[in-house]
């Protein structure tokens, strides 16, 4: 089988992968926006087009984990989420947040495990 990967601009890793029905994608706001909602809501947006790219959508989520580079805005990611994941829990991931030091204009990175196909 073949590993399908959506490279980025940095070196030495992906955006994305797929092999067989599984499919991996992560991303950080590329505008560094000023806010924890606008970067998960830009976030969000990179992820929807990555997980086109690699044949599935987010509807077909599996797991989910938000990093936030302070935990005590997680309020506001939160927000921006459940727009996005939208009122089906037969859509919901399971999904974790972790608070952790990121690049300091990255305020949120997401990654995401996702089905494709029949699976």
């Amino acid at each position: 089988m073949t590993i399908h990967r959506v490279t980025g601009k940095a070196a030495g890793r992906s955006r994305g992968s797929a092999f067989g029905n599984l499919v991996t994608a992560v991303a950080v706001d590329p505008a560094a926006a000023p806010t924890v909602a606008e970067q998960t809501r830009n976030t969000l947006a990179q992820l929807d087009g990555i997980l086109a790219e690699l044949g599935t959508d987010k509807t077909r989520l599996i797991q989910a984990t938000v990093y936030l580079a302070d935990l005590r805005r997680k309020d506001e990611m939160e927000a921006e989420w459940v727009k996005w994941i939208g009122p089906d829990p037969k859509n919901w991931p399971q999904r974790a947040c972790v608070g952790v030091t990121l690049m300091p204009s990255d305020l949120v990175e997401i990654v995401l495990v996702a089905a494709k196909g029949d699976a």
